[in-house]
C-alpha cells in the first residue's frame, strides 16, 4: 500500500532526522513555545470549570463526571450548557488530587506537555498523509516524507492559534480530544498492516471506534475523527480516483465496481465506523437529556439573524476570519462575542471580498486537488482538505447552533490540516522553484521564529486575568464583554474607580448587557451614590425580569434610601427566581431589623444558616439581635449552635463571649474572648470588651492592661476612652485608701 518516495521532500531545507530524534525535537519546540504559562493562574472560564466546580473536590461522589457537563451542572437541568466531557474533567480531578487542592501549576504543566505529546505524534499522522501508508518489519510506519512530515509537524507545535488551548487550562478538553483522535486514526491505520488487498485487522477498527468514542467524552469534536479515517480509507487504502469517478458519473457510465469494493472491505470497514458514530451519537442524545443548550443572541448573532441570506454571508464571514486566523495568527482574543464582530448587514459591506476570497481559495485548491495528474498530490491535497474541514464542521452552525462567534479553541485540530498544505506548498515551491530555495528557507525559519515569539508573548498574557484582558482591548476595542471583564478584573483587586470606566463603557457598547449594569451598581452603592445605583439596577431587572443578584442588590440599594417596601418587594422577588438564596434572605433580615420586626429578622437569617451553614454573618446577627433585645439565653444557645458549625469564627466567638459576660459566666466569657484574639489580636473591640469583662469581674490589672491595648490599636474607639478613665479613678482610689 506504500506509495513511491515523495520526489520533493529532499528539497526541503531540513535534516533528515531519525524518527525518535524527530518527535524530541518537535516535543521541544512546543515546550519552547508555551513554557511561559506554566506558573500562570486560573483565568476566564477556569473559574467555572475548575475552581467552582464542585466535581473535582474528594467529597463528591465519582459518579457526579458522568452525569454532569463539563461545568458541574446537571445535564438535565435546563440552565445546563450540555457539554459532556467526563474524561477531561477526570483529569481535572486527579490534578486536584496530585496536587492536594487547587493549584494551577499541575494544571498548566499537563496542558503544555500534552501539546508537546500531540506535536510529535503529529509527525506519525502527517506521514501518512502524504507519504502514504507502510510498515517496517517492527511494526513503525515508514515514512516517505520526512522532512515534509516534520516541517508540518513544526508549524503546528509553534501555532500561535494553539495557545488557548495550551496556556487557558480548560482547553485540556481540545488537548485530550486531539490526542484520542489521533490515537484512533493511526489505529485505524494499524488495521492495513497486512499489506494485502482486501485484508484488515477487525480488531483494530473496533479499537479506533473506542478511541474515537474517548475522543468524543474528552469533548463533543472528537467524533469528527471517523470522517477522517473514512476519507483516508477511501483515497489511500482503497485508491479511488475522485475525478476519474466524477467524469464517469457525468458520462453516465458504471463508477464503480461493486466486486472491487467487497474484495477491497470498504464497505464492511465505513458500515462499521456509520454504525460505530451513530451509536455514539445515539448516546450523546440520550445523556443530553432536555435538548441542546439555549444559546442568546449575544453569543452568536448571526444565528439570530431573520433573514437567510444574511445568516449565510455572515457564517461565511466567520469562516473567512477562521481561516486568517490561521493564516496570520496575530489578532487573538479570549472572547469574540458582543460586537467584536460586527454583523454583515447587506450586499454593500466591503468585508464581503474576505468571504469571496475564502471561497477562489478554497475552490482552487479543490480543483488542485480533483483534477491534478499527479495522484500523490491529488491525495495528499484531498486528505489535507479533509482535516482541515472535517474537524471544524461542528463549530460551523451548519447542523445545530453554536454558542460562539470565533472559538480559537475549535481550530486546534483543524490547524493540522492548514499546517499540512504549508508545509506541502513548500516543498513544491523549493522543488519548483530551485534559485529561489535560499529565501524560501530563511522564509520558512523566519516564520517559525515569528510563531515561537507570539506562542510566548501570547502564553505570557495567559497568566493572568489582567495581561488577558487588557491584551483583548486592541483586538476587540467593540467587545463590551472585554471591557467588562477588564472592569471586573479592576474591581476584585480594589481598584473600584478604574472599574467604573469599563463598566460603563461596555452598557454603552450593550445598552442591555445587565451583568454590567449589576457590577456598575454595586460600586455605585459601595461610594453612595444610590440614586444612579437604583436606576441602573432597575433598568437590569426590567431588561432581564429573572436576574436574582440584581433584584438583591436593588433591595440593599432600596434599603439604605429608606424605601424600605419597595427593598422587601425586590429581596422577595430575588427569592422567587433563586430558591436558595442565602445572602438575599441575610439582607432581608438586616431590613427587618432596621425596622424592628425582630420575629421576621430571626426568621430570615436562620433561612440564611438552613441554606448555607457556614453563613457567619446571618448567626453573629442572631446572636447580637437576641443580645440586644435581652434574649440573652436563646443568644447562648444560638452562639454555641454557630461555634459547632463553624469552630474558628472569631466574630461569633466574640458575639457570644458578651452574651456570657452578661450572664455572669466570666470564665467562659475570658476564654471565648482569649480565643478569639488568638484568632485576630488585632481586634481593638475584642480588648476593649474584654476589658470591660475584667472590671466587672474584679480583675482590674488585667482589664487596664486590655484597655490600654485597645486604645493602642484604636485611640477612637467608643466607649473605651471614658471605661478605662473610670478604671483609672477607681485604680487610685483604691491606691489612696490601702494604708
Amino acid at each position: 500500500m506504500a506509495l513511491s518516495e515523495v520526489y520533493w521532500d529532499h528539497q526541503i531545507p531540513l535534516p533528515k532526522l531519525a524518527p525518535v530524534q524527530a518527535k524530541v525535537t518537535v516535543a521541544l519546540v512546543a515546550l519552547l513555545c508555551f513554557i511561559s504559562s506554566y506558573d500562570g493562574e486560573f483565568v476566564f472560564d477556569d473559574s467555572e470549570a475548575i475552581v467552582n466546580n464542585k466535581d473535582l473536590k474528594p467529597t463528591t461522589t465519582l459518579s457526579n463526571i458522568w452525569t454532569n457537563d463539563f461545568w458541574g451542572s446537571n445535564l438535565s437541568s435546563n440552565s445546563s450548557h450540555k457539554s459532556y466531557r467526563p474524561l477531561t474533567v477526570l483529569t481535572f480531578r486527579l490534578n486536584y488530587l496530585l496536587a492536594g487542592g487547587l493549584h494551577p501549576v499541575g494544571f498548566h504543566v499537563l496542558n503544555i506537555v500534552l501539546h508537546a505529546i500531540i506535536s510529535a505524534l503529529m509527525i506519525d499522522v502527517f506521514a501518512v498523509l502524504i507519504g502514504g501508508l507502510a510498515y517496517d518489519e517492527n511494526g513503525w510506519i515508514m515514512n516517505y516524507a520526512p522532512k515534509t512530515s516534520l516541517l508540518a509537524a513544526f508549524f503546528f507545535a509553534a501555532h500561535p492559534v494553539h495557545t488557548e488551548s495550551v496556556a487557558g487550562i480548560v482547553g485540556r478538553a481540545d488537548l485530550l480530544c486531539a490526542l484520542f483522535f489521533q490515537l484512533s486514526f493511526l489505529t485505524y491505520c494499524k488495521a492495513f498492516n497486512k499489506g494485502r488487498d482486501g485484508q484488515f485487522s477487525l480488531q483494530w477498527v473496533v479499537v479506533s471506534l473506542l478511541l474515537c468514542a474517548a475522543a468524543m467524552l474528552c469533548k463533543e469534536q472528537g467524533i469528527t475523527v471517523l470522517g477522517v479515517n473514512a476519507a483516508f480509507d477511501v483515497l489511500l487504502i482503497c485508491n479511488v480516483n475522485v475525478y476519474e469517478l466524477s467524469q464517469r458519473l457525468l458520462l453516465r457510465k458504471n463508477p464503480l465496481n461493486v466486486s472491487d469494493i467487497l474484495r477491497t472491505g470498504l464497505l464492511t470497514r465505513l458500515v462499521l465506523m456509520g454504525l460505530g458514530g451513530l451509536s455514539m451519537l445515539y448516546a450523546r442524545w440520550r445523556i443530553m437529556g432536555t435538548g441542546p443548550p439555549a444559546f442568546t443572541e449575544v453569543d452568536n448573532p448571526a444565528s439570530f439573524a431573520e433573514n437567510v441570506f444574511l445568516r449565510i454571508v455572515n457564517y461565511n464571514y466567520y469562516y473567512s476570519l477562521n481561516a486568517w486566523l490561521l493564516l496570520c495568527p496575530w489578532w487573538l482574543c479570549f472572547d469574540w462575542s458582543m460586537g467584536c464582530v460586527p454583523l454583515i448587514k447587506g450586499a454593500t459591506d466591503w468585508r464581503i471580498v474576505w468571504l469571496l476570497l475564502l471561497w477562489c481559495i478554497l475552490i482552487g485548491l479543490i480543483s488542485q486537488a480533483l483534477c491534478s495528474q499527479d495522484s500523490q498530490r491529488r491525495r495528499t491535497l484531498t486528505l489535507g482538505l479533509v482535516l482541515l474541514v472535517v474537524p471544524f464542521l461542528p463549530a460551523c452552525n451548519i447542523f445545530f447552533r453554536v454558542g460562539f462567534v470565533i472559538a480559537e479553541r475549535v481550530l486546534y485540530l483543524s490547524s493540522a490540516g492548514y499546517c499540512l498544505l504549508l508545509a506541502y506548498a513548500v516543498g513544491h515551491c523549493c522543488y519548483r522553484w530551485t534559485k529561489y530555495r535560499r529565501l524560501l528557507c530563511v522564509s520558512v525559519l523566519l516564520l517559525l521564529c515569528v510563531h515561537v515569539a507570539r506562542c510566548a508573548l501570547r502564553s505570557y498574557q495567559w497568566r493572568s486575568e489582567q495581561s488577558l484582558f487588557t491584551s483583548a482591548l486592541s483586538v476587540c476595542p467593540l467587545n463590551a464583554k472585554v471591557h467588562y471583564n477588564v472592569g471586573k478584573n479592576l474591581a476584585d483587586r480594589g481598584n473600584a474607580s478604574a472599574a467604573i470606566g469599563y463598566y460603563r463603557e461596555a452598557v454603552r457598547l450593550h445598552p442591555t448587557y445587565v451583568h454590567a449594569m449589576n457590577n456598575l451598581g454595586n460600586i455605585l452603592k459601595e461610594r453612595n451614590e444610590l440614586i444612579e445605583a437604583e436606576q441602573l439596577l432597575s433598568k437590569a431587572v426590567s431588561i432581564q425580569p429573572d436576574f436574582a443578584a440584581a433584584w438583591m442588590n436593588l433591595g440593599i440599594v432600596q434599603n439604605s434610601l429608606q424605601k424600605f417596601e419597595e427593598a422587601e418587594q425586590s429581596y422577595w422577588n430575588a427569592i422567587r427566581f433563586r430558591k436558595k438564596y442565602p445572602d438575599c434572605y441575610y439582607n432581608l433580615g438586616r431590613l427587618y431589623a432596621d425596622q424592628n420586626r425582630h420575629v421576621d429578622a430571626l426568621n430570615a437569617w436562620r433561612n440564611a444558616t438552613v441554606l448555607k451553614p457556614d453563613h457567619s454573618l446571618a448567626w453573629n446577627n442572631m446572636v447580637i439581635l437576641l443580645d440586644n433585645t435581652g434574649n440573652l439565653g436563646q443568644a447562648e444557645l444560638i452562639g454555641r449552635e454557630a461555634l459547632r458549625l463553624l469552630p474558628n469564627d472569631h466574630t461569633v466567638m466574640f458575639s457570644l463571649a458578651n452574651v456570657l459576660g452578661k450572664l455572669q459566666k466570666y470564665k467562659e466569657s475570658e476564654g471565648f474572648f482569649l480565643q478569639a484574639l488568638r484568632i485576630n489580636p488585632s481586634a481593638a473591640s475584642c480588648h476593649g470588651n474584654l476589658a470591660v469583662l475584667y472590671h466587672r469581674w474584679g480583675k482590674l490589672e488585667l482589664a487596664k492592661k486590655h484597655y490600654e491595648l485597645s486604645l493602642k490599636m484604636d485611640p477612637d474607639a467608643p466607649g473605651t476612652r471614658d471605661n478605662y478613665n473610670m478604671l483609672q479613678r477607681k485604680l487610685d482610689q483604691l491606691k489612696h485608701n490601702t494604708p
